[in-house]
Protein backbone atom coordinates (compact mmCIF):
# COMPACT_ATOMS: atom_id res chain seq x y z
CA UNK A 1 0.00 0.00 0.00
CA UNK A 2 1.08 3.25 -0.95
CA UNK A 3 1.93 6.14 1.81
CA UNK A 4 0.84 9.13 0.93
CA UNK A 5 2.99 11.96 0.29
CA UNK A 6 3.49 15.24 2.10
CA UNK A 7 2.32 17.38 -0.43
CA UNK A 8 -0.74 14.90 -1.32
CA UNK A 9 -1.22 15.01 2.50
CA UNK A 10 -1.35 18.84 2.87
CA UNK A 11 -3.30 18.85 -0.41
CA UNK A 12 -6.05 16.53 1.44
CA UNK A 13 -6.16 19.06 4.81
CA UNK A 14 -6.78 21.84 2.48
CA UNK A 15 -9.81 20.27 -0.09
CA UNK A 16 -13.12 19.41 1.95
CA UNK A 17 -13.91 16.79 -0.33
CA UNK A 18 -9.72 15.11 0.23
CA UNK A 19 -9.64 11.14 0.43
CA UNK A 20 -8.82 11.57 4.10
CA UNK A 21 -11.66 12.50 4.47
CA UNK A 22 -14.26 10.58 3.66
CA UNK A 23 -15.32 9.05 6.94
CA UNK A 24 -16.29 12.59 7.84
CA UNK A 25 -19.27 12.58 5.56
CA UNK A 26 -20.40 9.25 7.20
CA UNK A 27 -20.10 10.77 10.86
CA UNK A 28 -22.00 13.72 9.99
CA UNK A 29 -24.71 11.89 7.78
CA UNK A 30 -24.89 9.58 11.40
CA UNK A 31 -25.72 12.70 12.92
CA UNK A 32 -28.00 13.74 11.31
CA UNK A 33 -30.40 10.94 11.54
CA UNK A 34 -29.60 10.80 15.20
CA UNK A 35 -30.87 14.83 15.34
CA UNK A 36 -33.93 13.97 13.20
CA UNK A 37 -34.61 11.02 15.79
CA UNK A 38 -34.34 13.48 18.69
CA UNK A 39 -36.00 16.56 17.15
CA UNK A 40 -39.28 14.04 16.43
CA UNK A 41 -39.22 12.49 19.76
CA UNK A 42 -39.16 15.96 21.29
CA UNK A 43 -42.10 17.29 19.50
CA UNK A 44 -43.94 14.20 19.81
CA UNK A 45 -43.47 14.81 23.69
CA UNK A 46 -44.00 17.85 23.14
CA UNK A 47 -47.52 17.31 21.30
CA UNK A 48 -48.12 14.60 24.31
CA UNK A 49 -47.14 16.20 27.59
CA UNK A 50 -49.75 16.44 30.46
CA UNK A 51 -49.96 17.63 34.03
CA UNK A 52 -49.15 20.02 36.08
CA UNK A 53 -46.41 21.58 34.62
CA UNK A 54 -47.84 21.70 30.87
CA UNK A 55 -47.67 24.69 29.62
CA UNK A 56 -43.11 24.99 30.94
CA UNK A 57 -42.92 21.70 29.30
CA UNK A 58 -44.47 22.05 25.99
CA UNK A 59 -42.84 25.68 26.06
CA UNK A 60 -39.62 23.77 26.80
CA UNK A 61 -39.62 21.45 24.24
CA UNK A 62 -40.75 23.30 21.37
CA UNK A 63 -37.27 25.44 22.04
CA UNK A 64 -35.98 22.62 21.74
CA UNK A 65 -37.33 20.99 18.98
CA UNK A 66 -36.82 24.00 16.59
CA UNK A 67 -33.20 24.76 17.68
CA UNK A 68 -32.38 20.76 17.24
CA UNK A 69 -34.77 21.26 13.47
CA UNK A 70 -32.53 24.40 12.64
CA UNK A 71 -29.12 22.71 13.39
CA UNK A 72 -30.35 19.93 10.44
CA UNK A 73 -29.73 21.78 7.59
CA UNK A 74 -26.25 22.96 8.53
CA UNK A 75 -25.44 19.47 9.15
CA UNK A 76 -27.07 18.01 5.59
CA UNK A 77 -24.97 21.40 3.96
CA UNK A 78 -21.89 20.15 4.79
CA UNK A 79 -22.06 16.41 4.19
CA UNK A 80 -22.64 18.42 0.55
CA UNK A 81 -20.08 20.59 0.94
CA UNK A 82 -17.66 17.49 1.54
CA UNK A 83 -18.82 16.37 -1.72
CA UNK A 84 -21.47 13.46 -0.60
CA UNK A 85 -24.83 12.42 -0.38
CA UNK A 86 -26.96 12.76 2.86
CA UNK A 87 -30.31 11.08 4.31
CA UNK A 88 -33.34 11.31 1.80
CA UNK A 89 -35.82 9.42 3.21
CA UNK A 90 -37.37 8.72 7.02
CA UNK A 91 -36.44 5.17 6.18
CA UNK A 92 -33.02 5.72 6.07
CA UNK A 93 -33.14 7.91 8.68
CA UNK A 94 -34.60 4.81 10.94
CA UNK A 95 -31.49 2.70 9.67
CA UNK A 96 -29.06 5.33 10.45
CA UNK A 97 -30.12 6.19 13.97
CA UNK A 98 -28.74 5.42 17.16
CA UNK A 99 -31.26 7.04 19.35
CA UNK A 100 -34.17 5.07 20.09
CA UNK A 101 -37.56 5.85 19.26
CA UNK A 102 -40.55 5.78 21.67
CA UNK A 103 -43.65 5.41 20.50
CA UNK A 104 -45.31 4.20 24.18
CA UNK A 105 -48.88 5.81 24.63
CA UNK A 106 -48.03 7.26 27.86
CA UNK A 107 -45.42 8.21 29.55
CA UNK A 108 -45.36 10.75 32.63
CA UNK A 109 -43.43 14.04 31.93
CA UNK A 110 -40.75 13.69 34.06
CA UNK A 111 -39.81 10.47 32.26
CA UNK A 112 -39.61 12.33 28.43
CA UNK A 113 -37.37 14.78 30.13
CA UNK A 114 -35.16 12.21 31.32
CA UNK A 115 -35.43 10.23 28.28
CA UNK A 116 -34.90 13.59 26.47
CA UNK A 117 -31.60 14.42 28.46
CA UNK A 118 -30.33 11.05 27.89
CA UNK A 119 -30.51 11.59 24.37
CA UNK A 120 -29.15 14.92 24.17
CA UNK A 121 -25.98 14.01 26.25
CA UNK A 122 -25.29 10.76 23.76
CA UNK A 123 -25.89 13.67 20.62
CA UNK A 124 -23.05 15.41 22.74
CA UNK A 125 -20.43 12.65 23.21
CA UNK A 126 -21.06 11.27 19.57
CA UNK A 127 -20.57 15.16 18.63
CA UNK A 128 -17.56 14.60 20.91
CA UNK A 129 -16.02 11.86 19.02
CA UNK A 130 -17.03 13.50 15.61
CA UNK A 131 -14.99 16.24 16.50
CA UNK A 132 -11.95 14.47 17.33
CA UNK A 133 -12.43 12.81 14.00
CA UNK A 134 -12.54 16.26 12.24
CA UNK A 135 -9.55 17.63 14.05
CA UNK A 136 -7.31 14.44 13.32
CA UNK A 137 -8.42 14.90 9.52
CA UNK A 138 -8.19 18.51 9.53
CA UNK A 139 -11.36 19.42 9.06
CA UNK A 140 -11.54 22.92 10.96
CA UNK A 141 -14.80 24.14 9.46
CA UNK A 142 -16.51 20.68 10.53
CA UNK A 143 -14.64 20.69 13.43
CA UNK A 144 -16.17 24.66 14.39
CA UNK A 145 -19.55 24.01 13.19
CA UNK A 146 -19.85 20.43 15.83
CA UNK A 147 -18.11 22.64 18.50
CA UNK A 148 -21.39 24.50 18.69
CA UNK A 149 -23.98 21.72 18.05
CA UNK A 150 -21.76 20.06 21.14
CA UNK A 151 -23.15 23.48 23.27
CA UNK A 152 -26.26 23.50 22.20
CA UNK A 153 -26.68 19.47 22.82
CA UNK A 154 -24.95 20.30 26.65
CA UNK A 155 -26.95 23.14 26.85
CA UNK A 156 -30.70 21.78 25.71
CA UNK A 157 -29.53 18.68 28.77
CA UNK A 158 -28.48 20.96 30.91
CA UNK A 159 -32.10 22.69 30.55
CA UNK A 160 -33.86 18.99 31.16
CA UNK A 161 -31.49 18.26 33.70
CA UNK A 162 -32.64 21.00 35.99
CA UNK A 163 -36.25 19.86 35.12
CA UNK A 164 -36.20 17.00 36.10
CA UNK A 165 -34.51 17.75 39.48
CA UNK A 166 -36.40 16.80 42.70
CA UNK A 167 -37.61 20.04 44.04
Amino acid sequence: MATQTQAEHARDRQDPRGANRADIPVGLTALLADMFAVYLKTKNFHWHVSGPHFRDYHLLLDEQATQILATTDTIAERVRKLGAQTVKSIGQISRLQHIEDNDVDAIAPRDMLRELLQDNQRLAEEMLKLHALCDERGDVASASLIEVWIDEAQGRASFLLEAVRPG
